[in-house]
């Protein structure tokens, strides 16, 4: 099982944009730009780049997307903080 975990994200209050960032990716769209675009985060200024972070690190959907989810794939999640675009790179 998988402790730690590297991953990008972009972070946004609404939905909708949250949907037109994933339909972006889809049409090849580079991450690091929608991020440093639409990002409410801090991590928005370096593309996205969270680091690497522990398992429980990160509140409960978001974690669970880190350590569950299909690695390089943009998945879409819903967190206290508002929704967020997550792309895992890495699971140790």
């Amino acid at each position: 099982m998988a402790r730690t975990a590297s991953a990008l994200h972009i972070l946004v209050k609404q939905k909708e944009l949250a949907e037109d960032i994933m339909a972006k990716l889809k049409k090849g769209a580079a991450f690091d730009v929608l991020a440093k675009r639409h990002s409410t985060c801090p991590s928005g200024k370096k593309g996205g780049h969270l680091g690497e972070f522990e398992k429980g690190q990160m509140v409960g959907p978001f974690d669970k997307i880190c350590f569950n989810g299909e690695l390089f794939t943009p998945h879409l999640v819903k967190t206290k903080f508002g929704w967020h675009v997550v792309k895992v790179l890495y699971r140790t």
